[in-house]
């Protein structure tokens, strides 16, 4: 039985883009990290005691249009979510994140140009065993016809259910047994969304000023209104499943588990595991053996003493 070791970047990858919200010009740099120390953003801009936000459930602070850490000191980054599911979809577990400014670049709207970069810089494995957290009981929030849970699995799986009144979008679902091979071809391309009119009213209080069709697929009533349309039939499912995923990294580690959500956004994810982490008997803290997931049988661990 061989033990899943934890894994970094082989070297430094950086990108600029823009804000979504601010518009204005954003930039990153991913940088390997040690052993144990997760996920980190580092404010380039902000005092240097003041300048790291663990990627934690518990330092969300907003839910609005993105999740937003923030840290002691007050100092923020916006829009995680995708950022973090590239980086839960390629199983790395140590990388710190730089960054000048509040946002994280929305780039094309999808994990998809985060994936490159993971790749351009190389996964590096680790001399530390994976941990995992393995769901034991069933855990579950709702509010109103919106539901978040997660239940135990021999496999991480993801479901995603939607439901809006445009006939764009209308009932979507979609669900896939989480794999790397399955994050890369059938998750991380999905784009984020919004309705033309939502877009308009948040760009008169001062919001969405980096939005556009470039990064964003737009409805219009009915209507998709991007010239090239979607890259799947059912991407709007596709890409809340993306925001999942990038949410539930917050628990700072792999979750071995069943997860599903019916109308489900930021907020209700970000309920969800502070729910998990409120009920002890509900997981237990496992190493992983490899292959660290798997589609074709169920998952082994081990484990922790």
């Amino acid at each position: 039985m061989t033990i899943n070791l934890q894994r970094t970047l082989k070297k430094p990858v950086d990108c600029v883009g823009v804000g979504v919200h601010s518009g204005a010009p954003a930039s990153l740099t991913l940088k390997p990290a040690p052993v144990g120390s997760g996920i980190v953003f580092v404010r380039r801009d902000a005092p240097a005691g003041n300048a790291r936000i663990p990627a934690r459930f518990d330092a969300v602070s907003d839910m609005t249009l993105g999740t937003t850490l923030t840290n002691e000191a007050g100092v923020s980054v916006q829009t995680v979510e995708h950022m973090m599911a590239a980086l839960a979809g390629l199983g790395i577990d140590n990388v710190t994140v730089e960054l000048t400014g509040p946002e994280i670049p929305i780039m094309d709207g999808s994990a998809a140009p985060f994936v490159f970069l993971i790749e351009c810089a190389g996964i590096a494995v680790q001399r530390a065993p994976r941990k995992a957290l393995r769901i034991l009981k069933t855990v579950r929030v709702a509010d109103g016809g919106r539901v978040a849970e997660l239940r135990p699995s021999a496999e991480p799986r993801i479901d995603i259910m939607i439901d809006f009144a445009s006939a764009a979008i209308a009932q979507q679902h979609f669900g896939i047994a989480l794999t790397q091979e399955a994050f890369r071809e059938e998750i991380a391309r999905a784009r984020t969304f919004g309705f033309r009119h939502e877009v308009e009213a948040l760009r008169a209080m001062g919001l969405a000023q980096g939005g556009s069709l470039e990064n964003s697929i737009v409805v219009d009533g009915d209507h998709v209104m991007n010239e090239g349309g979607l890259r799947y039939a059912d991407e709007f499912a596709r890409h809340k499943l993306l925001d999942a995923i990038g949410d539930l990294a917050l628990a700072g580690m792999p979750i071995i588990g069943a997860f599903r959500g019916e109308r489900t956004g930021h907020r209700m994810n970000n309920m969800l595991l502070r729910a998990l982490f409120a009920r002890p008997e509900a997981f237990e803290t496992i190493l992983l053996t490899e292959p660290p997931v798997r589609a074709d049988g169920p998952l082994e661990a081990v484990q922790t003493a």
